[in-house]
Parts: structure tokens; C-alpha cells; sequence
């Protein structure tokens, strides 16, 4: 017992035995913090000065309270933010009822914008939109990597805007179910949302029912290849059949820019309850994670 001094003490009725332990000594390096004290910061790998580690990311309000036909009203469901959240990042709303001038200075505090969910196509909210689309190229092509996710109307709305058509999105039963992703080239996946998902759980998306799908419109291959504005602006990550066996694009990524395409719903999975089609398995839960980390990176 080389770490270790034995003593027995003897009383009229009782032994008591005692143990020390001999510890090593510790060099000033090692030295044990006592309430209070803090460690050199020496010792810590210095934060990048090129990196933002306090980002912010701008959500555009939509129509209506989301769970009933109030108008007047807008709001953004709380599986956004949370999506943004746990990737680090802190939320904005852009409040789409709001003056442009509003909205504009809040544009200017935020380093990424995400269009999400839902119905309305026209007036102020697509208008509103529309002007956030054009700003989020404008940084870009000034040299800012200013990233842009819209996720299921979203999507619709970006490819109406670039397209400027507004009956461009084609009809599709992807009403609330959960469905695989079909990659169109798994190797040429760098630059985009999948870059840095594990090998693993890009084969379970391709085999594996992870995203949820809930649309009743979408972009075709065909209808992409055929649309010049459109097939020039963004490149077809994955498909997905419909209810029907329709193919729709479920990802594109911009060409040039640095702007998503989701025709399925990355936040549901670890954050929404309300159906049981939204996939909550551990790989599920992952392809949330993998989403949200791309777009604040």
C-alpha cells in the first residue's frame, strides 16, 4: 500500500483504524481551484476573430395566429425558433405587417433569413418576401454570406419570385406524412445543407421514412429543367414521390447563392407533437440538428 498509511489506534472497548492517502503532488498548472477562482484564460484556444459566435437569424412573420381564421394577426410557430435555437442562434422576428423601414433595420442586425411554412401566396406577405429575397441576393453579391432557408411554402414562394410566375408550383398530395429523400447524386452534395451529415444518416434519409412531408404544391424535376430562371438559380438535391407517385423536388440548393429549398418540414421533428407522422427516432431528431447547424454555420 504504497498510497496509503495505515494507523490503528486502540481504546479500552474499541479499535478505530484510520486511512490517509498520500496524493500526488500537484505542479502550480495542476492547482485546485477554490470557490471564486478562475483559470488563466491562457490555457483556452482563443476564439476565431473571423467567426460570429453570437448569430442572429431573421424569421418572417406569416398570416393569422396559426391555429384559427383570425385576422389581423400574424405569427411564426415556435418549432422555428427553436430550430434556430438549438443551432446557437438567437431570433428576430420580422414581422411582415410591419413599415419596410422597420423591417429594413432589422434586416441590417441579422445574419441569415428563414421563410417558413403555411398558405399565403399574395399581398403584403408575399410582397414582404419578395423584398427580403432581393436583400438576401444583394449581401451575397456584395461579398456577405448571408444564408437563406425557406422551408415548405417557403420554398414555393422563392421559386414563384425567381421564376416571377405565380402559378409555377404544380399540384401534389404530400399532405402530412412522413417520407424518404432520394438523392440525386449523393456524391455532389459539398456546399450544401447535407455537406456535413454523417454518411450514415444521409443512407437511413434514402431508406428511412425521416422527413415530413406536409404540401399540396411543389416543383417538378421537369418543370425546374424546363424553367430557365429557375434551373439556373438552383440545382435538385433530392426528390420524393407523393402520395400518388408524382415526383417533386424536396431540396434544392442555390447555384450561387447561398439559399435552401425544403419541400419537407427539418424543424417538426424534434420540436412538434401535434401528428403522429412526424418522425421522433434518434436518427429524426439528428436530421433536425444537421439542418439547423447548416444554416448557422
Amino acid at each position: 500500500m504504497s498510497n496509503l498509511i495505515l494507523i490503528k489506534a486502540l481504546t479500552s472497548s474499541f479499535s478505530i483504524i484510520i486511512f490517509f492517502f498520500n496524493l500526488p503532488t500537484l505542479s502550480s498548472s495542476q492547482s485546485i481551484l477554490l470557490p471564486g477562482e478562475v483559470r488563466s484564460p491562457a490555457s483556452c484556444v482563443p476564439p476565431d476573430p473571423a467567426l460570429n459566435y453570437r448569430p442572429v437569424i431573421g424569421i418572417l412573420t406569416h398570416p393569422g395566429d396559426g391555429a384559427s381564421n383570425r385576422t389581423g394577426v400574424t405569427n411564426i410557430p415556435a418549432s422555428y425558433v427553436k430550430f434556430v435555437e438549438s443551432a446557437g442562434a438567437r431570433v428576430i422576428p420580422l414581422v411582415h405587417t410591419e413599415p419596410w423601414e422597420t423591417i429594413l433595420e432589422k434586416l441590417n442586425l441579422v445574419n441569415g433569413v428563414l421563410f417558413t411554412g403555411g398558405w399565403a401566396k399574395k399581398g403584403l406577405y408575399f410582397e414582404t418576401a419578395n423584398k427580403i429575397f432581393q436583400k438576401t441576393l444583394e449581401r451575397n453579391d456584395a461579398g456577405e454570406h448571408f444564408p437563406l432557408f425557406g422551408i415548405c411554402l417557403g420554398f414555393e414562394i422563392i421559386s414563384m419570385m425567381i421564376t416571377k410566375d405565380h402559378d409555377i408550383c404544380e399540384r401534389f398530395s404530400g399532405k402530412n406524412q412522413a417520407s424518404m429523400l432520394q438523392f440525386t447524386d449523393i456524391a455532389n452534395i459539398q456546399g450544401s445543407v447535407f455537406e456535413r451529415f454523417p454518411p450514415e444518416l444521409l443512407r437511413k434519409m434514402s431508406t428511412e421514412c425521416l422527413a415530413l412531408q406536409n404540401h399540396m404544391f411543389g416543383i417538378s424535376p421537369e418543370r425546374l429543367q424546363e424553367n430557365d430562371a429557375l434551373s439556373s438559380f438552383f440545382r435538385i438535391l433530392t426528390t420524393t414521390p407523393d402520395e400518388e407517385g408524382k415526383i417533386y423536388i424536396s431540396t434544392a440548393q442555390g447555384i450561387n447563392y447561398p439559399v435552401t429549398g425544403f419541400q419537407w418540414h427539418p424543424e417538426k421533428n424534434a420540436f412538434e407533437w401535434a401528428s403522429s407522422s412526424i418522425p421522433h427516432s434518434e436518427d429524426a431528431v439528428q436530421v433536425t440538428q444537421q439542418a439547423a447547424n447548416y444554416l448557422i454555420r
